[in-house]
């Protein structure tokens, strides 16, 4: 696949505009997405259920809203924005037989057509539009005029101009100001999965929380620890967000510089390495969506019992207080923000 950055100035962005769009969902993404596309003058309607707590919320920001039936039959472009894990039953259960024929059905994540969850009509053409961050950033970036960069992929050209409308799509929701990419499915998905849990997220917070442990263990405070092992993070990826590794390693101290040559290999080591591959294989074979959709389908009780641990850890109350002591943060409580 040739490896090609797409900007505004190569895409028709009156296609998506002649267009009816229905977004099917209102969350991070969702609200992002249709407040975009409503402010690039784009016809769009936002699919809830009735009983939905976002219902009045959209229809207070200025957009169209209707129930999932309507907004399903109604559209040309349809983008479900919706969990992973509760996607396909509501694909299926209330999308699926309403669609036009002839529709484009999108996704901003492969999950469920990768791992067959959903398999659409026919008669549908199927692709995908990822912007590469959350919600509330995708709105903001748009806002700024600066734009979020965004994958885009074509599982199913029923239509054949599916990657057109794609492009359209992605343009209107602020993607073609920053980059858009070309990608497929299965490269999104797996890539995607990969890496949450080795290291945007799984990594990254065991990382953290073991390195915390180790020193508190060893008799510092645990207000130095936090500093330490989570606080300054966000300056050191900050660093390398700007200017990748070389830029970070050109902005710290040669002490730090020496630390990271001499002593990171010994903290990820090729055992390490061993296991990220192992976990590449769960789930490109399909084993963990297939662990993931039974968790989810019997209520989620492995994920539920360890936020209710990860919530009780030391981190979190010492995190919390010292955040509340830093005027410059808007600090976050989801116990509050609930």
């Amino acid at each position: 696949m040739e490896t090609k950055i797409i900007y505004d100035s190569s895409i028709d962005q009156n296609l998506i505009k002649d267009l009816k769009v229905s977004v099917i969902g209102f969350g991070s993404q969702g609200h992002a997405h249709a407040l975009n596309l409503h402010d690039s003058g784009v016809d769009v309607t936002v699919g809830l259920r009735e009983d939905s707590e976002s219902f009045s919320r959209a229809q207070e920001m200025g957009l169209k809203v209707e129930n999932l039936a309507n907004a399903a039959s109604d559209a040309d472009v349809l983008m479900l924005l919706l969990p992973d894990q509760v996607m396909a039953d509501v694909y299926n259960s209330e999308i699926a037989d309403n669609m036009k024929e002839g529709a484009t059905l999108l996704f901003a994540h492969g999950f469920n057509i990768h791992f067959k969850e959903i398999i659409p009509r026919e008669d549908l053409s199927v692709g995908m539009v990822a912007p590469k961050g959350p919600g509330h950033l995708l709105r903001r970036t748009y806002e700024e005029g600066s734009g979020m960069p965004c994958l885009v992929a074509v599982e199913k050209d029923s239509s054949g101009n599916t990657h057109e409308i794609a492009l359209s799509y992605a343009s209107a929701i602020g993607g073609g100001r920053a980059g858009i990419l070309n990608t497929t499915f299965k490269e999104e998905t797996e890539t995607d999965l990969f890496g949450e849990q080795v290291v945007l997220c799984g990594g990254l917070t065991e990382l953290i929380r073991n390195g915390f442990e180790t020193l508190v263990e060893a008799g510092y405070q645990p207000e130095s620890a936090y500093f330490e092992t989570l606080h300054e993070v966000k300056l050191i990826v900050d660093l390398m967000y700007e200017g990748g590794f070389e830029w970070m390693r050109h902005s710290i101290s040669d002490t730090a510089e020496y630390g990271d040559f001499s002593r990171g290999s010994r903290i990820i080591t090729s055992e390490t390495k061993n296991e990220m591959k192992k976990v590449l294989e769960e789930i490109q074979s399909g084993a963990f969506a297939k662990e993931w959709m039974s968790q989810a389908r019997e209520g989620a009780p492995f994920l539920n019992q360890k936020r209710e641990e990860a919530s009780a850890h030391q981190i979190e109350a010492i995190g919390k207080d010292l955040r509340n002591m830093m005027p410059f943060l808007d600090a976050k409580d989801i116990k509050k923000d609930k």
